[in-house]
């Protein structure tokens, strides 16, 4: 790993991305019927604004992956995934009964986490040179 990248700072990033994830999709539940769900499907009740506003930390769990050294293709599926709840979120009452079940930054984080337990996963973090995809300076 290179000097600017630590395993403990591999472990902060993973640790915060679980957590916003955990905020967004599973932080309450409901007490008898057990269906959990979080802050993306409360302000996805807001028509238009909610789900604009929860796609802002989908974008953010994207770029910190890409800075985690996750590939190009599961970044694609991503943002698949948070394009989904956006477009379908936004529908009045489907989309909020789908933001219940479909947890997209959960299934973001399990890419993520999957990505990274891969056995080359390894690889693409040691090569971490603080650069994103594309060669860009993170």
């Amino acid at each position: 790993m290179t000097d600017r990248y630590s395993q403990r700072q591999h472990q902060d990033r993973l640790h915060r991305l679980d957590r916003v994830a955990g905020l967004l999709d599973t932080r309450f539940r409901v007490p008898v019927i057990g269906i959990r769900f979080g802050w993306d499907s409360i302000v996805g009740l807001v028509p238009g604004l909610g789900d604009l506003i929860t796609v802002v930390p989908g974008a953010w769990m994207i770029y910190e992956a890409a800075k985690l050294g996750v590939r190009r293709r599961i970044l694609a599926r991503m943002a698949i995934n948070t394009g989904v709840d956006f477009v379908v979120g936004g529908v009045p009452v489907l989309g909020d009964a789908f933001d219940l079940f479909f947890k997209s930054h959960r299934r973001n984080m399990a890419l993520v986490r999957s990505e990274l337990n891969r056995p080359d996963g390894m690889k693409a973090r040691e090569n971490y040179r603080g650069r994103l995809p594309g060669g860009q300076r993170a």
